[in-house]
């Protein structure tokens, strides 16, 4: 089930919240995870068993460990578990493009090919496994006391507003949340606000543009326009869709008393490569610094230890992202040594005008999406070739047609109704309280109507 559908807003949202306002406080968490459950087997039925099993396995072995009396036990139980959760992982995750990438050289050598069914992957896996790694590690670190409620934890590992693409939330940010909130009307209005504005951004600017982006993919030669048009769409399509979908959560966690973590801070108006991280998918950034990049040394141990911490860092990050090519790994590698680059450059104490730093930031941040998004190393070289020029200059007849002016028309009524209303002038040029009510409204009225008229479209993020 997508939130951006009809189903979601017309049967499952309605009916969850008739029961969870229903239920007495106490029993809130049990009508919270029953609501997650059914929501994911509504996907996904049998994969339910997985994550059941993954949750069963970080409350039992963060028990052990809170009651072991040995550190070196303490240790050894919270990496067994953390190996299990990263086994299932590579497992549903890799095991496709491992088999895959070794057919390819065994075909190449007249060899006969591994015999192979694709393994499924389950939606919210990954975000699952990091957030059961957090919550070991935090448990052994002492940073959070153990959850001893089954329930409660249960709740905690699949509720639904972030189960399947995140914003990652630590299990400390909501842990007195989870033994006790009160439902607030203020908070559960917030919410809807907010739900309503990510939906917006979903349906009318990332859905426009998913189109323009598949057509430019999947060009064998794409001309320079073609191949930036396709790439600034993409650009935009990521931000708004996964953006979109983390304020839908964001809105969905205040509906129940949850304060989740902001995921997004402008991260195309980002100086630099590590601005960028700061404020792009920051609860990801937050927990590989945390849990991956400090867990390696991070820059205790001099400058070259540093950069290799930060590559394997990154190549790790781009790598979670996918399992169905190589590209995430490359992406990865990209934004480590960008990463270098822009650490050394800083280090040497250089600086250039900000206006310079931002378009200079935003090129390799567009570019690294090209590899990123593409399907194949192949269709990457075509696109950046398009990028560079090697393959003509003017538009082509079908990136021209896929930019209808319906397209255009909703595309822009999207950026008008979301973007421009949260920007400081329009809140200075408006100055009426009730404007921040009604917009929201308007603009959610006008992306459920274009959402009946189209096939709902799932978040790019499902597939990470």
């Amino acid at each position: 089930m997508v939130f951006a559908s009809l189903e979601f807003l017309t049967l499952f949202l309605p009916l969850f919240f008739a029961f969870y306002v229903a239920t007495p406080q106490r029993f809130r968490n049990h009508t919270l995870l029953l609501g997650s459950w059914l929501f994911y087997a509504w996907w996904t039925p049998k994969f339910l068993l997985l994550i059941i099993a993954l949750t069963l396995l970080a409350w039992g072995a963060a028990i052990l460990i809170d009651k072991s009396v040995s550190e070196q036990r303490k240790t050894r139980l919270m990496v067994a578990a953390i190996v299990l959760n990263l086994a299932s992982l590579v497992w549903y995750k890799y095991t496709n493009m491992v088999v895959m990438s070794l057919n390819t050289l065994l075909t190449g050598r007249d060899l006969p090919p591994i015999p192979w069914v694709n393994v499924m992957l389950p939606i919210g896996l990954s975000f699952t496994v990091l957030h059961a790694i957090s919550y070991l590690v935090d448990v052994r670190r002492k940073t959070v006391d153990c959850q001893y409620s089954l329930i409660s934890f249960s709740a905690y590992m699949a509720m639904f507003g972030h189960l399947i693409a995140g914003p990652i939330v630590r299990y400390k940010v909501i842990d007195k949340e989870l033994r006790e909130r009160v439902f607030s009307t203020q908070e559960f209005a917030a919410g809807v606000r907010r739900f309503m504005v990510g939906f917006s951004m979903k349906v009318l600017i990332a859905d426009t543009l998913s189109p323009v982006v598949s057509l430019t993919f999947g060009l064998a030669n794409p001309s320079f326009v073609d191949a930036w048009v396709g790439c600034a769409a993409y650009t935009l399509q990521l931000f708004f869709d996964f953006a979109g979908y983390s304020a839908m959560a964001i809105g969905l966690g205040l509906m129940m008393g949850f304060k989740f973590q902001e995921n997004f801070n402008h991260p195309y108006l980002a100086v630099s490569i590590q601005d960028f991280w700061r404020r792009w998918h920051m609860t990801l950034s937050s927990w590989l610094r945390d849990y991956l990049y400090i867990s390696l040394g991070g820059n205790r141990f001099g400058v070259t230890r540093t950069y290799v911490n930060l590559m394997l860092t990154m190549a790790i990050g781009g790598l979670w992202h996918g399992g169905d090519n190589w590209n995430y790994l490359i992406w990865g590698i990209i934004q480590g040594s960008a990463l270098c680059v822009d650490r050394a450059y800083t280090l040497r104490g250089y600086s250039m005008p900000n206006y310079a730093s931002r378009t200079l930031t935003l090129l390799v941040v567009m570019l690294a999406w090209t590899v990123f998004r593409a399907p194949g190393w192949d269709s990457a070289m075509h696109m950046l070739s398009g990028q560079f020029g090697l393959n003509g200059w003017a538009m082509g007849d079908a990136v021209a047609l896929a930019l209808r002016p319906s397209i255009g028309v909703t595309f822009l009524i999207g950026l008008v109704c979301v973007v421009y209303p949260a920007t400081p002038w329009a809140q200075r040029g408006l100055n009426l309280p009730t404007w921040r009510h009604i917009w929201p409204v308007l603009t959610f009225a006008y992306a459920v109507v274009v959402l009946a008229g189209q096939k709902a479209i799932p978040f790019l993020y499902f597939q990470f």
